[in-house]
């Protein structure tokens, strides 16, 4: 059974930073593309990052940008995200989601498996 498990969310004040994981048992985990997304109250899931199966390439939300850094390790079925300089409009559920074949990665439709989410909350 697939499994991605979310980890690290919490309670920040705005400015500070968190580290979010995600742990997955996907047999060949090397071979996903593997993204993040969030959604707040009242709004649609929306993209936050993307990292390339090697972790040679990764894209980003223009919100986020210079801000987030996604990573992954491919000897541990890891991704991860870095979270720095945080505000309260990234306040969100936070998920990890893996996509196995070629295509766009900018949609929540376009991933095969997901985690259950991680709760973020910036205070001001």
């Amino acid at each position: 059974q697939v499994q991605l498990v979310e980890s690290g969310g919490g309670l920040v004040q705005a400015g500070g930073s968190l580290r979010l994981s995600c742990a997955a048992s996907l047999r060949t985990f090397s071979s996903y593309v593997m993204g993040w997304f969030r959604q707040a109250p009242g709004k649609e899931r929306e993209f936050v990052a993307y990292i390339t199966r090697s972790g040679g390439n990764t894209y980003y939300a223009d919100s986020v940008k210079g801000r987030f850094t996604i990573s992954r390790d491919n000897a541990k079925n890891t991704v991860y995200l870095q979270m720095n300089s945080l505000k309260p409009e990234d306040t969100a559920v936070y998920y990890c989601a893996g996509r196995y074949y070629s295509g766009s990665y900018y949609t929540p439709d376009e991933y095969d498996y997901w985690g259950q989410g991680t709760q973020v909350t910036v205070s001001s």
